[in-house]
């Protein structure tokens, strides 16, 4: 059985869906007051914070990170609003096990604000992206995606909702088609 864990920097909605389904061993957070440690506690699942300010310098923070997840031999990491860019100590240590979820249907719409961008841009739809994470920032291979229509009344926060909503489908069904076991399944 694959045992994942899933890191987050704020609310951790995405996570919750996660950790509803699927047997999380952990959840990391790079800021010690993100919402998602309150999630992960009414939820049971063990959580860590540290952050980036609290090293030397990133390798330091990073090789922090892959030995908490070699302590706890984790096969798949689920990114789920983690808001740093994954460097080359942990990118080298777990290559091909990092998968992120994008708020955007990439290439279109890299970065911190795939919604926004989308929503400033005027496109008709947007979409959700999941892909492998690579060195590059959202450039990794897609392994699923789903469009998310823009509708004539929407306002920045309903398509927001939508793509979320989006989110919280993609999400399990990627998870169960890289083998990792659903609670109940």
């Amino acid at each position: 059985m694959k045992k994942i864990a899933v890191f987050a920097s704020g609310s951790g909605s995405n996570f919750q869906v996660i950790a509803e389904q699927f047997d999380v061993k952990f959840i990391f957070s790079d800021h010690r007051d993100a919402f998602v440690l309150e999630r992960a506690d009414n939820l049971g699942v063990p959580a860590y914070a540290f952050e980036l300010k609290e090293f030397d310098n990133k390798a330091a923070y990073e090789q922090a990170i892959v030995d908490l997840l070699d302590q706890h031999q984790i096969d798949l990491v689920c990114l789920a609003g983690y808001m740093k860019i994954v460097g080359p100590t942990l990118l080298s240590a777990y290559e091909g096990r990092i998968i992120n979820i994008h708020p955007a249907y990439l290439p279109e719409f890299p970065g911190a604000h795939g919604i926004q961008d989308a929503w400033e841009a005027g496109v008709d739809q947007s979409g959700v992206t999941i892909h492998w994470v690579d060195s590059g920032v959202d450039t990794g291979q897609i392994i699923k995606q789903v469009r998310v229509p823009r509708l004539a009344g929407d306002t920045i926060e309903t398509f927001e909702t939508r793509i979320h909503e989006h989110e919280y489908q993609l999400y399990p069904q990627v998870l169960v088609e890289l083998g990792v076991e659903p609670k109940n399944p």
